[in-house]
């Protein structure tokens, strides 16, 4: 049998380098379309509508809540626990059907403490059967130093919660969602995570206010 001419030879080389690079790319293919198909699955079912909302928000985090990080994978926070001003423990599934800011602060935070009176306006704005800021205070120490801080700031519209143990930080943090003081988690109606911030923000802040609104389905 004849050996191939130098042509032919450069042509079948040719060909056996762009078959191997096909196969490569339907490979890579597979391996990226199984990444997005884990990516969809790894979010609850009952999260989908957040990670669309989010998705929605992304262009309105900008300004004074540039900082405001959309989610890219919604985790349920129904379950997140702390007390009223009775003493009597609620969890955030008591607000299903509501939209929730959730706010963790302290009295020795000191940004905490300033960004709390834009808390309350915005409160004061937008506060109401689909809105409503949750501000949960997490002293360890003198359970009543928060209200009375509250008080003598002029903090009305703000129902007062707390978390003496702080449980709901530690929580928070081993879900990978709080880092420092302040924390903030924008939470939809069916108990899951939309947005979160870490550190303060002007919150009655035009920028702040139209991503709530867009958040609750309201045209600006």
């Amino acid at each position: 049998m004849p050996s191939d001419t130098p042509d032919f030879a450069k042509k079948r080389l040719l060909v056996m380098i762009l078959g191997g690079l096909a196969g490569v790319a339907v490979a890579l293919t597979g391996i990226y379309g199984m990444g997005a198909l884990v990516r969809k699955s790894a979010v609850p079912e009952a999260c989908r509508p957040a990670a669309q909302l989010a998705q929605t928000l992304q262009p309105l985090a900008r300004g004074e809540v540039a900082a405001l990080a959309p989610a890219k994978s919604p985790i349920p926070l129904s379950m997140i626990a702390f007390r009223d001003d009775n003493g009597k423990e609620r969890t955030i599934a008591d607000w299903k059907g509501r939209t929730v800011l959730l706010n963790l602060w302290a009295t020795w935070c000191a940004p905490c403490k300033k960004e709390m009176p834009a808390l309350d306006e915005l409160q004061v704005k937008l506060g109401g059967p689909e809105f409503e800021v949750v501000a949960v205070n997490i002293d360890t120490r003198n359970p009543e130093k928060a209200k009375a801080w509250l008080t003598e700031n002029g903090i009305k519209a703000l129902g007062h919660y707390a978390d003496n143990s702080a449980r709901i930080f530690q929580e928070l943090k081993e879900k990978g969602r709080a880092f420092g003081m302040p924390t903030t988690i924008l939470i939809d109606k069916h108990g899951c995570e939309v947005a979160t911030l870490a550190g303060p923000a002007e919150w009655a802040s035009p920028d702040a206010v139209k991503f709530i609104e867009a958040a609750l389905g309201r045209s600006s």
